[in-house]
């Protein structure tokens, strides 16, 4: 694991704002002293959430899309360790792990020029690396009977969060996707918006919900795709939010039914919510209090493995709001 960057002391720390009287999230969280045997030490470990940090927008580069994902981990780090740790929130029972340092590979996308097509195809090639750094770390976290909050980064990280839980458990496990976007695009080469298609290809995907998807940014060919697909289903936001033709819980039902009997992942792409700064920020999305409803509904659920936040793309003016947001997502997890 070349590219796990170990959280510890000196960069908790570094974040940490110690106040009289007060006892803060950061000071209870356990970490990991040694790089070594990731499995066993998370496994002999008294403890339920292991966040991880994937740092990057490769995936958003290689599908044309904003940059400055990479940017969503530090953001959450200096908010998630200064929140009050009290009787609700139990921190012992979170590990932060640290990051996969992909800075090669942001350096290398430095250098590439999107509109020639050979940069592309090279960006979309560094994305299939990530790919196997990604499902590698989450089969150990998984393997060690521990659940997984994955702080991104784009959304092709989807793919390597499918792939290493179903490694682990042995069995192709399903995904309920809150997201504008249906990430199912073709098979083009690796990008943040085909992690699913791909994961359903090569088998690591059972059922796939897509719960808001916005009708004016998804393609005829998209949607004639997803119909043919029995593994396939979706509502969208208008029919949720805009036309009242679904209300919002029986919304939830139906995406419940169609993934949740088997082990099955979260993914939130911080594009379905209203006005945060992500890779495609929408002016017309889910109120963030919606997203943690739908968090929460999920989250309960015993057959859920993983939480992945994604697609999130804070500038300096709005780190503290964007670190808030994933913040509050990450400890709704955690208290389901």
């Amino acid at each position: 694991m070349d590219k796990l960057i170990l959280f510890d002391n000196t960069t908790k720390n570094k974040l940490l704002n110690k106040r009289s009287g007060e006892s803060k999230f950061g000071e209870h969280i356990k970490s990991l002293s040694s790089i070594s045997n990731i499995y066993d030490q998370l496994r002999n470990l008294d403890l339920t959430h292991v966040i991880i940090g994937l740092p990057e927008d490769v995936g958003v580069f290689s599908n044309h899309g904003k940059t400055g994902t990479y940017k969503a981990w530090n953001a959450t780090l200096k908010v998630l360790l200064n929140i009050q740790n009290n009787e609700l929130i139990h921190a012992n029972q979170v590990l932060i792990l640290g990051h996969l340092d992909f800075s090669s590979e942001l350096l290398e996308v430095s250098k590439l020029n999107i509109s020639l097509k050979k940069d592309v195809l090279k960006a979309r090639k560094l994305v299939e690396t990530i790919d196997t750094y990604v499902s590698h770390i989450i089969f150990q976290i998984i393997s060690a009977g521990k659940k997984p909050i994955i702080i991104g980064g784009g959304h092709n990280n989807a793919y390597g969060n499918i792939k290493g839980t179903s490694l682990a458990l042995g069995a192709s496990i399903n995904a309920v996707n809150f997201d504008a976007h249906s990430d199912f695009r073709a098979e083009e080469g690796r990008h943040s918006g085909n992690g699913f298609s791909y994961a359903l290809a090569e088998g690591f995907l059972r059922n796939y919900y897509i719960f808001g998807l916005h009708e004016n940014y998804t393609s005829d060919k998209i949607f004639n795709t997803l119909n043919k697909s029995e593994a396939i289903a979706y509502n969208t936001f208008e029919a949720i939010e805009v036309r009242n033709e679904l209300k919002f819980k029986k919304a939830l039902e139906n995406a419940s039914k169609h993934v949740s009997e088997t082990p099955f992942g979260i993914e939130i792409d911080c594009d379905a919510i209203e006005n945060i700064p992500s890779s495609a920020m929408t002016p017309s999305g889910f109120s963030v209090n919606k997203t943690r409803k739908f968090l929460n509904y999920f989250a309960k659920h015993e057959n859920v493995q993983y939480l992945h936040i994604c697609e999130a793309a804070p500038t300096k003016k709005t780190a503290s709001q964007v670190g808030k947001l994933i913040t509050y997502l990450i400890t709704d997890f955690i208290k389901a």
